[in-house]
Formats: C-alpha cells, sequence, structure tokens
C-alpha cells in the first residue's frame, strides 16, 4: 500500500474555536502558522470574514456579500507560529464580547507572497504550500482580455475560488466536477452556470489558471484573488456525489476522516452546508452554518451527516444534501488519513 506524505493532517489544516473578549488577545492550538483564515460568529447572525496573508490583516472579505474588500485595523493584528492574535475589534467582525466563533486555519506558505511570473497576468503574488496542494493568489486583472495567472502548486488545482478583491464581485469556484467554462457562486444558493469566459472555457494547468476580463467587467486596477487547492490523497478531495433521498443515505468515500466539508447541489435553491468536527465532535453533525449567508448557527437533525474513518454519510433526506437523484459537489479535508504514514489506522468517533 502507498501511504501518503501527510501522516498530520492537523499541521496544515484546523479548526478553531473560541469566543470573543474585543480586546487584544492570541488564540493558540492552531498547531500552525495560518496564511488563510475563515471566521464565522456562531451564537448571532453576523457575515462569515475571510483574511489571508497575502492581502495581509487589516484586509476582509465576506464570503455571503459582494462588498469590496473592508479593512479593519484592529480585528485581527498577526498571524502566529500556533494561530493568531485578535485586536479589541472595534468594529465586530470576529472579537465581540462574550461571543462564540469558529476559525477554519490553512496553511500556504507562511508569507505575503512572491512575484510569480508563469503566466501572462501582472502584478502577481503566490503564497503556496505544495505538500498540502493549497495556495494564496493575487494579481491585476486588466480591462479586456485573456489572461493567465501563475499558482505555484506545480499540479493542475481540482478547485479554486476566486473573486475581485477591491471591487464588488460574486464569490466564482471552479470545481473539477463542474469543468472549465461553468462555476458556482460561493455567496449564493444558485445553481451552477455556464460561461465560456470564465477561466477563459480552459481548465487550469500544472502551472497557471486562466481568466477572461469578460467574467469580471474588469475595469482599470482591479485585482483578484484566488485560493487554488490540488487534490492531496489523504489530506484533501473535491469530487461529486448522487444523492439517494434516504435517511440511510449516500456515503461518500474519502480515503480519510473528514475535518471540514463544504457541500452544494449543482441545482438552485439549495445553501452551501458546512460542518466541522470541532463543532459537532460527535455523529451525527447536526450544527449548521452556510457560506452564502448570516444566519447564526443551528443545530437540526435534517441535516444530519456521520463523519467516519474513510468518509461521510449522509442521515438524511435534506434537499441541501441528500435528494434522491440530486448531484451535488463536495470539498473536504482530513483529521487524518485512513492510514498514516506511520502505519497507523484512524478510527470512526
Amino acid at each position: 500500500m502507498a501511504y501518503t506524505t501527510i501522516s498530520k493532517s492537523s499541521e496544515h489544516f484546523n479548526t478553531k474555536l473560541y469566543t470573543g473578549s474585543n480586546y487584544s488577545n492570541a488564540q493558540t492550538g492552531v498547531g500552525f502558522q495560518p496564511d488563510w483564515i475563515w471566521f464565522k460568529r456562531r451564537d448571532s447572525a453576523a457575515q462569515h470574514s475571510l483574511i489571508d496573508s497575502v492581502r495581509g490583516v487589516t484586509k476582509l472579505l465576506a464570503t455571503d456579500l459582494t462588498d469590496a474588500e473592508a479593512t479593519a485595523s484592529d480585528a485581527l493584528t498577526s498571524f502566529d507560529s500556533d494561530g493568531f492574535t485578535l485586536g479589541a475589534d472595534s468594529s465586530n467582525y470576529i472579537n465581540f464580547n462574550s461571543a462564540t466563533y469558529a476559525s477554519w486555519n490553512w496553511k500556504a506558505g507562511n508569507s505575503s507572497g512572491s512575484a510569480n511570473t508563469d503566466g501572462s497576468a501582472n502584478n502577481v503574488k503566490v503564497s503556496a504550500n505544495t505538500t498540502s496542494g493549497f495556495s494564496i493568489v493575487q494579481g491585476d486583472m486588466n480591462a479586456s482580455g485573456s489572461w493567465t495567472f501563475g499558482h505555484g502548486l506545480g499540479v493542475a488545482p481540482s478547485l479554486i475560488i476566486l473573486r475581485g478583491q477591491n471591487v464588488t464581485s460574486h464569490w466564482f469556484v471552479y470545481h473539477k466536477s463542474l469543468g472549465a467554462g461553468n462555476y458556482i457562486a460561493l455567496n449564493s444558493t444558485d445553481a451552477s452556470a455556464s460561461n465560456t469566459t470564465f477561466m477563459d472555457n480552459t481548465a487550469p494547468t500544472s502551472s497557471v489558471f486562466s481568466m477572461n476580463a469578460g467574467t469580471w467587467s474588469a475595469g482599470a486596477g482591479q485585482k483578484i484573488i484566488a485560493y487554488c487547492f490540488a487534490e492531496k490523497t489523504g489530506f484533501s478531495k473535491f469530487g461529486e456525489y448522487t444523492g439517494n433521498g434516504n435517511s440511510d443515505g449516500t456515503f461518500v468515500h474519502l480515503g480519510f476522516k473528514p475535518a471540514f466539508v463544504i457541500i452544494k447541489s449543482k441545482g438552485s435553491g439549495t445553501h452551501w452546508r458546512l460542518a466541522d468536527n470541532k463543532r459537532d465532535d460527535v455523529n451525527p453533525s447536526t450544527k449548521q452554518l452556510f457560506s452564502n449567508n448570516n444566519a447564526a448557527e443551528a443545530t437540526d437533525s435534517n441535516y444530519a451527516i456521520d463523519f467516519v474513518s474513510n468518509g461521510f454519510k449522509h442521515r438524511n433526506t435534506n434537499s441541501d444534501l441528500n435528494q434522491n437523484a440530486v448531484n451535488y459537489i463536495y470539498m473536504a479535508f482530513a483529521e487524518a488519513p485512513l492510514v498514516g504514514s506511520n502505519n497507523v489506522p484512524c478510527t470512526a468517533r
């Protein structure tokens, strides 16, 4: 048997739960220095807040909004060797007193990015983690024409989440199961859509992904930000499954015990469900958050999912997750590989 080179998934992705305070404090226990953190308040309605090391700690984007990035000088103040430091957060994005939060943390290249000239776009910066297959890409989207952006992964990404950084923009998701020229919006319940200008109707290569200004209504000075993921055996998987409409639901084989799963149907009218192993530490997972809205966390057995040693299994008939004959895409990151490089098998919870 060939074992994965990532024997400890938590060195590259981890979920950190914490309680806000409205004063500066360090959150430790992440297990590494994160480069991209996705924050969501759990106990009350509040926007999702995404911060990365390439744009900088003061710049926030929200998956449930199309707004250009906001600046918050005192929300997040640093990415640290074992987590991150929160500021007083006068705008109450990610550190409101006594509020509960989830943060999903990814490690890229532990940097603000290096110049990348693999593609034709201007001012491209990349922070890449080739071990886990994750990179952050920032670059200029010029006013017309087709452009390519280097992603730094060395293999073709299976998933790219991207949007305009400094302008109003949807969150465009390229997923290998949708194919080039097709996208789905992370901020919406809309169905997947076809647009030949998206990704310039060209699949990503081992060095670049393509974009056409026609997708963006791009103007002078517009930047894009992209989060790129290459599938890594035992750590990440980006695939598709078909629901069966049964409470003894569809099983999705990942080859690892999941830590974080995001699911969306290809059809319209369904949410992007976010499930992780920290907010729900026993089966089934029933605590729901959605990337496309700001709602508080709720517990609903209609969304029940079991996280098992080699994948996840639906225990629901919900149309967001397991409607009969409906196709769904997913993104999944590991808590542990089925068998790590130490030959020790993981177990179900």
